[in-house]
């Protein structure tokens, strides 16, 4: 979040830049989080040899660079292209659409009050940020759980309850999928409603996990499993759970079963 942004980015750090201006040394840009200029020099540029810079950066792209050296009392920041991998890109460019996305919540809700934004930021954002470490974070559970997540912060009513309807109606919640093939068989008179509440049992378990699980017939004795949760390792453990509970349940009904995972 950029209030809480300090005013010099740290050697090491990747800062999201906007390139100004080019010369045969180098490239001038000027860093978006902190309103800073910065050196790409021409050998921080590539891997390989250089012959024209203008042949990977030009006027107005934004590009990700890593801080080689801060001196503020100069007001220098060199950089470099060369030593940013393609993760880290990834990943720079996706936490700072975060952020830009966040904020951008907050100033709506703040406008929507008709108070300033650094009021906003103070008597919501900053709550937010200590209790998650992303502005972002906090608004994304906050869509996902509702406005009861700002309050229990100690976040004033009016300012949560504007900011939550904001943040449900603007962020999408992403769910990971995970799935599999349980194959249940039950010889008894009764063995088709006996599998029928094995299932049911398999989507409890799934939602005690705080998981979503769907199951539907392929083909008799076929059923396809899907658990779908915030992130792989909840999906993953719910599913096993899941379907450990349905093979327990099938057992002790007298049927039996099976299960593969899919890919």
């Amino acid at each position: 979040m950029s209030l809480r942004r300090p005013e010099w980015p740290e050697v090491g750090d990747l800062v999201i830049a906007t390139v100004i201006r080019i010369t045969d040394y180098g490239a001038y840009v000027r860093l978006d989080e902190y309103d800073k200029e910065g050196l790409l020099h021409v050998s921080e540029v590539a891997s390989r040899w250089v012959r024209n810079i203008r042949d990977y950066v030009r006027e107005g792209q934004k590009v990700v660079l890593k801080v080689l050296r801060v001196q503020p009392d100069k007001g220098q920041v060199d950089l470099s292209r060369r030593r940013v991998t393609k993760r880290d890109k990834k990943e720079k460019l996706q936490l700072w659409k975060k952020d830009r996305k966040a904020e951008s919540l907050l100033r709506t809700a703040a406008e929507k009050l008709n108070i300033s934004f650094e009021d906003a930021y103070v008597q919501a954002g900053a709550l937010i940020e200590n209790a998650f470490g992303e502005l972002h974070d906090g608004l994304e559970k906050t869509a996902k759980d509702g406005v009861g997540v700002l309050l229990d912060l100690g976040i004033e009513k009016e300012l949560a309850t504007t900011l939550a309807e904001i943040a449900q109606e603007k962020i999408q919640i992403s769910l990971v999928n995970v799935k599999g093939i349980l194959e249940l068989q039950n010889p008894k008179p009764k063995g088709v409603l006996l599998i029928q509440d094995t299932l049911r049992h398999a989507e409890e378990v799934g939602a005690e996990e705080s998981a979503d699980v769907s199951v539907y017939l392929v083909s008799p004795p076929n059923y396809r499993i899907v658990v779908s949760a915030e992130d792989y390792k909840s999906a993953e453990s719910a599913l096993e759970k899941a379907t450990e509970s349905a093979l327990e349940y099938i057992s002790n009904s007298g049927g039996k079963g099976s299960f593969n995972r899919e890919k």
